[in-house]
């Protein structure tokens, strides 16, 4: 669609909503999955709204970190349907995709190193290391925190070893973030799975959109630090940053602002229209000029490599490098500076409940 287009439709959208969107089909879809759960696997999915590891998250693989929630891969096949359904109504196509195939990365991950074992590339304490992760498209967790109706607070979790999904519905409103998706490798070159790309464009773009600036400009991007070893707001730090860092949008050009555009909607497309309409009519509305765009590392594809988007209302970080420092291992993060797991719209609903 012609961004301008798009932009009328939002607009004439966000006359019906102020923040965030309904969430009565979401709610909906998560009722027809509980149902479909007996008793044993419902205790293991639901907790209470105000339970204290709602608000907790991590990217780190289920043999480093215990998830809480039910196992997707002891789901029967009428419940992982069900599941699916929910996860369609959240993403689009492209987000619900890209979990997938990071799912499927977790197989190929141990995929291979069960070949190298066999080909006596790696010894028996390492195999047994990595067996420990628990690499595995089945091991990723969901949570539901409260009860999915409209008229209630509630929050669903589906987590696990490169993905931590984070839903916060308050006041049939919706909250999108934290969210992370990871990708290792970036580019997979053996297997079936071989030339599968998962986050392609979150590399591309943000390549393509540092290649398009001038030297001064580049000069006015790249962050004085070391390469950073992961993003920098993860599980264990908070969300915000302490300042903005690189290029203001104000200094790129029209080219250079429509590069960081297509990179941004990358990002927040990844929801479904409705979701992503709150932060995109953000864009629309303020504009690019006081979002910064910072840049550490290489500059090209298989070198090491980290950018930050940093605005008013949201930040997003990629990282590229991993521990083997070689360009191919990948880290994202989505995060709302005053709206992680509802955070905003939390303090609204209780300060509402007071009068």
């Amino acid at each position: 669609m012609n961004r301008k287009l798009t932009y009328l439709f939002l607009s004439f959208t966000f006359c019906l909503t102020s923040f965030g969107q309904t969430t009565d089909e979401l709610a909906g879809r998560l009722q027809i999955f509980l149902g479909t759960l007996d008793a044993n696997e419902t205790n293991a999915t639901h907790y209470s709204f105000d339970n204290p590891l709602r608000t907790e998250w991590t990217n780190l693989p289920v043999g480093l970190q215990d998830r809480p929630g039910i196992r997707y891969g002891d789901l029967r096949e009428e419940s992982k349907m069900a599941f699916h359904d929910v996860l369609t109504t959240l993403f689009s196509s492209q987000g619900y995709l890209k979990t997938q195939n990071i799912m499927h990365l977790d197989d190929y991950l141990l995929e291979v190193y069960e070949i190298a074992y066999t080909r006596k590339e790696v010894n028996d304490e390492a195999m047994k290391e990595i067996r420990a992760l628990n690499w595995g498209h089945g091991n990723y967790y969901l949570s539901i925190w409260g009860e999915p109706k409209a008229s209630e607070n509630w929050a669903m979790k589906f987590e696990g070893h490169h993905i931590s999904v984070n839903i916060t519905q308050t006041d049939g409103q919706l909250a999108i973030t934290p969210f992370f998706l990871g990708s290792d490798p970036s580019r997979v070159r053996v297997t079936q799975y071989a030339g599968m790309r998962p986050l392609s464009k979150e590399e591309d773009y943000g390549l393509e959109l540092f290649n398009m600036l001038s030297e001064t400009q580049k000069a006015q991007a790249l962050i004085a630090m070391e390469f950073p070893r992961d993003i920098i707001t993860s599980p264990d730090r908070p969300q915000m940053l302490s300042s903005y860092q690189g290029i203001r949008g104000s200094e790129l050009n029209e080219a250079q602002k429509a590069q960081l555009m297509d990179l941004l909607e990358e990002y927040l497309e990844n929801f479904e229209r409705d979701r992503a309409g709150h932060y995109l009519q953000l864009l629309h509305d303020k504009g690019l000029d006081d979002i910064y765009f910072g840049w550490v590392g290489g500059d090209a594809r298989q070198t090491n490599h980290y950018y930050v988007i940093h605005g008013p209302d949201f930040m997003i970080e990629y990282d590229n490098a991993g521990w083997s420092r070689q360009g191919d291992h990948i880290h994202t993060i989505f995060r709302d500076k005053k709206n992680d797991f509802g955070e905003d719209l939390l303090k609204a609903h209780y300060h509402k409940s007071k009068h």
